[in-house]
């Protein structure tokens, strides 16, 4: 568990960094916002990329390289990417990376090889909208299918996130694999919208509490229905479901009956402090057997402070396992692998809506999120670690 860049300080720019905001970094992106209007102005979806696999470039300054290893420092360096950058995803090919890091991974581009922890895994499946409500609902649940969708403001400049964004220059977007709930749907502007509220009533709890809201394309998103949230192996008596957790391998294995069914790697708690840089296990994700406890389909996470913080809207597929410590998807890294969260057990956003849909409780659309205080109801969890 060898962390990287133990001894630095952290600038706010590495704040916004470590603070998983859905882009990895906000600052020194070319993108400038021309005004509050075309803030608030509707958005059509961009072409991407022609690929089955598109990449998407999470964090800024980030080297695409002639050769998959940064032994050679800046001298194999082709160009820099700016975050949310596109890219055709070829392959993953297993580099040479020096520096303290497990993953040695590298995607292959066209154009050259990028770092596979700093490039998302998206795919480009547009959808065809819905323009009303469905019957009897006060909205419904829907997931992100393509690499990114631009987002249009309405009502107030409130959220970190927000704030955020307008002071580093960059556009808010939702990301391939979020999950967001939807309560309005427009068709005023020649395509179908829907509007995101990320209410303070079991749909996110966040940024609609601050009465700010965004709407966004509707073919970017996939209309969740019963399907998608059903329980997966409901005939194997819950007691058999178990998940082992870990933490020096990075990996999360779920068995049946002493089974393995279902097996992915993760990002657990650094072993690092961010507002020093010194090594500390207050980020560790925590060990021993734990329980399933309290499962939400989408999350707002927010904590901290400018110095040990972040806000990240519309997390999804959270299990919680202790306290505030969710098993989740994460979309802002693509570095499974290696310990680099606050705690909680980041895996991709697919390998979360497995967990989620395996688990208990059982959360259905209509509730969004399932507590139960009683340990015998959820599934067991044992996080082990040897080494720190």
């Amino acid at each position: 568990m060898k962390g990287v860049g133990m001894n630095r300080k952290l600038s706010r720019r590495d704040f916004l960094k470590l603070a998983g905001l859905g882009l990895g970094a906000l600052a020194f992106n070319p993108y400038r916002f021309p005004g509050i209007e075309t803030f608030s102005s509707p958005k059509r979806l961009p072409q991407f990329p022609n690929s089955p696999i598109i990449g998407r470039v999470v964090d800024t300054n980030i080297d695409l390289r002639s050769t998959p290893t940064n032994a050679q420092g800046p001298g194999n360096s082709i160009r820099k990417l700016e975050a949310d950058s596109l890219v055709v995803w070829e392959r993953e090919v297993v580099g040479n990376v020096v520096g303290g890091l497990s993953n040695q991974k590298y995607v292959q581009t066209p154009e050259g090889y990028i770092y596979g922890s700093m490039v998302q895994p998206t795919r480009n499946l547009p959808n065809t909208p819905i323009t009303e409500i469905p019957a009897g609902q006060n909205g419904f649940w829907a997931e992100v299918t393509v690499p990114y969708v631009d987002l249009a403001h309405e009502g107030n400049v409130a959220s970190p996130w927000l704030m955020d964004h307008i002071a580093y220059n960059f556009p808010p977007r939702l990301y391939y694999g979020q999950v967001v709930w939807m309560d309005r749907i427009r068709t005023v502007n020649g395509f179908v919208e829907y509007r995101w509220n990320e209410d303070a009533n079991g749909r996110g709890y966040g940024y609609g509490a601050y009465n700010e809201f965004y709407w966004a394309d509707g073919a970017a998103f996939k209309v969740l229905t019963d399907e998608d949230v059903s329980m997966i192996s409901p005939g194997v008596d819950p007691n058999e479901k178990t998940i082992a957790i870990n933490l020096d391998f990075q990996t999360l294995s779920c068995y049946e009956a002493g089974r393995e069914v279902f097996f992915c790697r993760i990002a657990s708690g650094r072993v690092f402090d961010p507002a020093t840089g010194q090594i500390s296990d207050e980020y560790a994700t925590p060990t021993g057997t734990l329980l399933t406890h309290w499962k939400i389909i989408s999350k707002n996470m927010t904590a901290g402070n400018e110095s040990a913080g972040y806000s990240t809207p519309a997390v999804p597929w959270c299990t919680y396992i202790q306290g505030g410590v969710a098993i989740h998807g994460a979309h802002w890294h693509n570095a499974f692998g290696e310990p680099r969260s606050h705690g909680c057990v980041n895996v991709r956003p697919e390998d979360a809506k497995w967990i989620f849909r395996w688990t208990t409780p059982h959360v259905s659309l209509a509730a969004g999120e399932e507590r139960r205080s009683l340990p015998e109801h959820g599934t067991v969890v044992k996080s082990t670690q040897k080494t720190f």
